[in-house]
């Protein structure tokens, strides 16, 4: 079919809004005799009048031939190769074409596509796009606007429209039912009927997708500006309890929904004014309820000393977790750390609080207590005397009622080296 082309004159977009690195790679491809074009995100963002954070580039070029133009260039994947080209810290992904989807594609038994490196044309590979807004094409040659699929339309009407079917698309991948709801959220678009209705038919489909590619999926949804807003349409589309069961389960309890939403609220807020955010606080947030609820159960049903029980609550929590979303050990293990300090606040006695307060993870540990207590988890005086206790070197006074006997309070018993009744070992004769 004839594609509908925007003459730049039409269309916003200006080659000077391109990173350097991505008009390189353009007229590189192009001096060497490939067509070559920006296309997804950059042009759908460019268009929506936001910064794309990246800048994707297609090509008629094979992976090799694209290799060989590019000293710089890597080739990566296995499902599709993909071309990495890197100028400095930039790194550009260049792919080349894809061809029409066919019966020889490899599958699972649920359709999902194992084995994709079939090369094909430019409108081929537009319809094998999976939104029509990603399917826009930025033309170098004449600075003009490819539009196969009705892509440019969706743009101005703020509508998110899967490219064909929307269950067999999702079959195909079912991680675009996770895009569909990013996407939206960072446009402020709406999700079209038939494009949305088979996301909570199919949630399950998720389960088929591997642990580690849904743990950067997950980043991406809730590690951003829209956070909030994209953990409300995974739940309302039944895709959050594909990722974590047992924290939606608590979710129906009012307290654990608010933590979790003021914690994606405050990774908001970080991310916004270009603060660090560590997804080892994000999961730590995520699962909580479901570690909290643990150690009510291990500390009212078996006795087990808090401490105890926190430590056998993540390790349940965390093998259960993994199952369907993988969490690498540099950040299973802070996330522990987390949680194991939040009965160590209730030990505020001097040399114990200072020491606590050199703790590698004492400030992301402390931002959780504040969390907790907003929520009215924890105490709120116990929330405030740690935030005195930071300001200055003397440190404030412990409430009379902490002398009661707890988990991490009053001064610990000094143990006798050899009383009364305390046999010593004979000498030995030997």
């Amino acid at each position: 079919m004839e594609p509908q082309r925007i003459p730049r004159a039409e269309h916003p977009i200006s080659r000077s809004q391109l990173s350097s690195a991505a008009l390189k790679t353009l007229y590189t491809l192009k001096d060497a005799g490939y067509e070559a074009y920006v296309v997804g995100g950059g042009v759908r963002d460019l268009l929506a009048g936001l910064e794309p954070k990246d800048f994707d580039i297609a090509t008629n070029a094979h992976p090799e031939q694209i290799r060989q133009v590019f000293r710089n260039c890597r080739l990566v994947g296995r499902r599709f190769l993909i071309a990495h080209v890197r100028f400095g810290e930039e790194i550009l992904e260049v792919t080349t074409f894809r061809g029409p989807i066919t019966d020889s594609h490899e599958r699972d038994e649920t359709g999902r596509i194992l084995s994709d490196n079939e090369y094909g044309t430019l409108e081929q590979d537009a319809f094998r796009r999976d939104f029509t807004v990603n399917a826009l094409y930025y033309d170098i040659r004449d600075f003009s606007i490819v539009d196969f699929a009705g892509g440019l339309q969706d743009v101005k009407d703020g509508v998110i429209r899967l490219i064909g079917d929307p269950e067999l698309r999702y079959r195909e991948d079912p991680v675009r039912m996770l895009r569909a709801i990013r996407i939206a959220n960072k446009l402020k678009y709406r999700i079209e009927p038939g494009t949305a209705e088979p996301i909570r038919r199919l949630a399950a489909l998720l389960q088929e997708i591997p642990a580690a590619r849904l743990f950067d999926e997950v980043l991406k949804l809730l590690q951003s500006t829209e956070g909030v807003a994209n953990f409300e349409g995974l739940r309302e589309h039944g895709l959050f309890a594909q990722l974590f069961p047992y924290t939606e389960s608590m979710l129906r309890y009012p307290r654990a929904l608010d933590f979790v939403k003021r914690a994606l609220a405050n990774t908001a807020e970080r991310v916004r004014n270009d603060l660090p955010v560590s997804p080892a606080f994000l999961y730590a947030a995520l699962l909580w309820p479901a570690v909290a609820a643990q150690v009510n159960t291990l500390v009212g049903r078996d006795g087990k000393h808090p401490n105890v029980a926190i430590a056998e609550a993540s390790e349940i929590v965390l093998a259960q977790a993994i199952q369907r979303v993988a969490i690498p050990k540099r950040f299973s293990v802070p996330m522990r750390e987390i949680w194991a300090m939040q009965t160590r606040f209730d030990g505020r006695r001097g040399g114990r609080a200072q020491r606590l307060m050199t703790h590698p993870r004492f400030r992301a540990a402390y931002d959780f207590l504040l969390l907790r207590a907003a929520v009215g988890e924890a105490p709120q005086e116990l929330a405030d005397w740690w935030t005195e206790a930071q300001e200055g070197n003397e440190l404030p006074p412990v409430p009379v009622d902490e002398d009661a006997a707890g988990p991490g309070n009053g001064p610990k018993r000094r143990r006798r080296r050899g009383g009364r009744g305390r046999r010593r070992p004979a000498a030995s004769t030997e």
